[in-house]
């Protein structure tokens, strides 16, 4: 029987690596020759990755820690946890929405400060509300960017609110659309988004397209007095542009999970130590949605919620060996891989071939056995990135 070894580059939730069968598992924080590598908050940027690594999880949404063009070239597939963190981000993204309109931050900080007893108090919390008045939520319009698991689920919570709310994301896939509240409205730019909104919360991934996606041109044509709510990665929004918007006034607060020197301690700022998913159950739930993963590609060669691999699951065929094949998406690999295994007389019992930008990756079911001779074989041809075979 094949045991395989997961490296653990931080303490992963218990609830996630007991679904590892002990008897088939080796998971700890100091295995050698790993077959893959489970992590959370970890830099892998530096690490020296081991050849014997088949698969990475992370067990969160981002995966910006993780060097996912280098895995894509030697053919390891990288997964994350899209969605499993999503409730308790939407439970801190509502709770910003409500710091911010009703001044809950400053006014717990003056009230904190007040000196003197009870009647001094008394007097000075009567005198000193007035300058935290703030603003109820129904009727106001929330920008929503990006409508994946996270940004419907804020859509939805803001609608039940009483908000209106105006989404964008230009990917928007049929199985979010119909997750949406029938209320939530559609917008086809970033600037018209920002030109109806009052407050806008961004929920995307930061990649070249949407670094600094919040810039001063934008901040222009949002109403004044607006809010920017960001629990998504710091370099989507431009933060030199904000703290110039919040310092004339036509901004009125940004609130975020991203603190740093230059705004930390702004009195129009709420800035959180990276709250976002830090929930018991989310962590739990990131776990079991990547230890699961892992296990599906180890054990059987399938590919779910991989960030850099197309989705890939194919029904293991009675009798069948198989092997899974990935290689650069250019043209006649599959062609070459099929007449290697017919010279070798081997026949295909079933295939799957999928493709997601530069890596293409096939399933394949052979009658019988598939000797260690033919997956030498197909390492040599040029383009194939790694050949495994998957028991039993």
């Amino acid at each position: 029987m094949t045991i395989f070894k997961v490296l653990t580059l931080n303490n992963i939730s218990e609830r996630g690596l007991t679904r590892f069968p002990r008897d088939r598992y080796q998971v700890a924080a100091d295995v050698g020759e790993p077959d893959a590598i489970m992590l959370r908050s970890a830099d892998m940027h530096a690490m020296v990755i081991p050849a014997s690594v088949k698969a990475v999880g992370r067990a969160g949404a981002g995966t910006n820690n993780v060097p996912v063009a280098a895995m894509s070239k030697r053919g390891i597939p990288v997964f994350n946890a899209p969605g499993a963190n999503a409730n308790a981000v939407k439970e801190l993204v509502v709770a910003a929405l409500l710091l911010s309109a009703r001044n809950i931050c400053e006014a717990w900080s003056y009230v904190r400060g007040l000196p003197g007893d009870d009647h001094a108090l008394e007097l000075a919390v009567e005198k000193g509300k007035k300058q935290f008045v703030g603003h109820e939520l129904p009727g106001r319009v929330l920008g929503v960017i990006g409508r994946g698991a996270l940004g419907v689920e804020v859509a939805n919570a803001a609608h039940g609110l009483g908000m209106r709310v105006v989404g964008f994301d230009p990917d928007l896939t049929v199985h979010r659309a119909l997750q949406l509240t029938s209320g939530v409205e559609r917008t086809l730019s970033l600037d018209d988004l920002f030109a109806r909104a009052d407050m806008v919360t961004v929920h995307v991934p930061l990649v070249d397209g949407t670094k600094k996606l919040v810039n001063a041109a934008r901040l222009r044509l949002m109403r004044p007095g607006g809010t920017i709510v960001n629990f998504s990665r710091a370099g989507i929004v431009d933060v030199a542009a904000v703290t110039s918007a919040l310092d004339a006034g036509t901004l009125a607060r940004y609130v975020c999970d991203f603190p740093t020197n230059a705004i930390k301690e702004h009195p129009k700022v709420v800035a959180l130590p990276h709250l976002g998913a830090s929930t018991h159950e989310a962590e739990e739930n990131c776990a079991i949605m990547v230890t699961d993963a892992l296990r599906e590609m180890l054990e059987h060669g399938n590919i779910r919620n991989s960030v850099n691999f197309p989705e890939a699951v194919l029904p293991r065929t009675p009798g069948a060996s198989r092997m899974s094949v990935v290689n650069e998406n250019v043209p006649n690999m599959v062609g070459q891989v099929s007449t290697a295994l017919a010279a070798a007389n081997l026949n295909i019992a079933n295939l799957l071939n999928k493709s997601r930008g530069d890596v293409a990756y096939a399933l394949i079911d052979i009658d019988g056995q598939n000797p260690e001779s033919m997956l030498t074989t197909l390492r040599a041809i040029p383009g194939v990135l790694s050949v495994r075979r998957i028991g039993p």
